[in-house]
């Protein structure tokens, strides 16, 4: 294979993982450069279904919307190009001043309520979207919507959130661009490619 190895946004946290120097790459490192090179050979990208996923992408526009219709922010638009550089490919979900990404959450319970610093998998995935966008402001925005009856499985109980005060069901976190960090996640992609090569090679 040709391909060099580029990190997706979405899976930059996963790449950044440490073995126990804390200089090297950590095993889950490792299996995400596995599963890439399985991709290049085999053709096709490995399948992730959950119901939490599924609920996500169902429910994208209609988080945008809720987030618009609660905050009285500006309109925004649901972004549909892929960036790529020489190190990372992403999709944020809208560009604006800003670049932004939408979470839904399964339930009230996976709802980040108490939480005063967010996900670091998530924090790697806007760094790398404003490194894609050239953006130095971003905004993570977890938002907690009823899931879809036909989602839900004949064990599980309907919960409809949409008369909670939005105040409940709207969390945000604010980044700046933090240029070490995408120094550092650079080095790993470079480490990431090294990596392939070698599993490559010993094929």
């Amino acid at each position: 294979t040709t391909t060099e190895f580029k990190c997706r946004a979405s899976a930059l946290g996963l790449i950044m993982t440490n073995d126990r120097s804390g200089k090297g790459m950590g095993e889950t490192a490792k299996s995400y450069v596995k599963d890439w090179v399985r991709e290049q050979i085999y053709g096709h990208q490995k399948d992730i279904k959950s119901k939490y996923l599924t609920k996500g992408k169902l429910l994208e526009d209609d988080a945008i919307r809720f987030y618009i219709e609660s905050t009285g922010c500006d309109f925004l638009l649901k972004n549909e190009e892929r960036f790529e550089d020489d190190f990372f490919t992403g999709e944020p979900d809208v560009i604006d001043e800003v670049v932004y990404d939408f979470k839904n959450s399964w339930d009230a319970f996976t709802f980040p309520l108490f939480e005063t610093f967010p996900d670091k998998g998530y924090f790697a995935q806007l760094q790398a979207y404003m490194s894609l966008t050239g953006l130095k402001k971003a905004k993570l925005v977890h938002v907690l919507l009823s899931t879809p009856e036909e989602m839900i499985s004949p064990w599980e109980e309907y919960r409809d959130y949409s008369l909670i005060p939005a105040k409940f069901r709207i969390k945000e976190f604010d980044f700046d661009y933090d240029p070490d960090f995408i120094e550092k996640a650079q080095e790993r992609v470079l480490q990431c490619r090294d990596y392939a090569r070698e599993l490559l090679e010993n094929l």
